[in-house]
């Protein structure tokens, strides 16, 4: 089967988008970082609300930091269309309820593909509660993100809430790199973990072995 392209797909819807009467989109933003290029350019084409809903961060302390940071970016990047934003209520006992009996499973697996799924249902039943036209994720501008998976299961969703999924893998076309010049220009905190203890936990073990190396 025939690798799909998900910027080919998402250009060419686009282009079918009316100028003068821009859809709503709610877009699920895990941080800061990730959103600033998504967010210059996917406001040429919608009305967007982010929605920071991320259970499976840890600690709480660090969750608040993400929200807080991605309120200061909207606040201060001039986006063709303004940008709202919805922080979800901080609960922790989603994500470790969705991810029980995973937790030696190394990153990039199984684990996160029920982590993907847990944060996407969230924001695809919101968008369609709300009566959005389209929801999305910023998770695709990451290199280290399954960008296949997200959309498979965007699409699933779309079936089930009856609200259009977009299609996307944010990184192609420079978008990650557009990501960190920007994260530079607006000084913003850029972690080194993906968000859970699970992710933390295993940066921290690759930072002591590179230590040890280096010694």
């Amino acid at each position: 089967m025939q690798k799909r392209n998900y910027q080919k797909e998402l250009d060419k819807l686009l282009e079918s988008l009316p100028k003068d009467n821009k859809p709503t989109l709610l877009l699920h933003a895990c941080c800061a970082p990730c959103s600033s290029y998504t967010l210059e350019y996917l406001s040429r084409y919608f009305r967007i609300t982010v929605f920071f809903y991320n259970p499976n961060i840890s600690p709480e302390e660090e969750f608040t930091k993400r929200a807080e940071e991605l309120r200061r970016l909207i606040s201060e990047m001039p986006l063709e269309t303004p940008v709202g934003l919805i922080v979800a209520k901080y609960d922790s006992r989603e994500f470790y309820d969705a991810v029980k009996g995973m937790e030696d499973l190394p990153e990039g697996g199984e684990r996160c593909y029920v982590c993907y799924k847990l944060r996407l249902d969230k924001t695809a039943l919101a968008a369609a509660e709300n009566g959005f036209d389209y929801f999305a994720t910023t998770l695709s501008i990451s290199p280290y993100k399954n960008a296949q998976w997200l959309n498979d299961i965007s699409e699933e969703l779309a079936e089930i809430y009856s609200v259009k999924a977009l299609p996307c893998d944010f990184k192609k076309r420079g978008g990650y790199k557009r990501s960190i010049e920007l994260s530079a220009q607006y000084s913003l905190y850029r972690q080194d973990y993906c968000g859970c203890v699970y992710s933390r936990r295993e940066r921290e073990v690759l930072k002591a072995k590179r230590s040890v190396s280096a010694e």
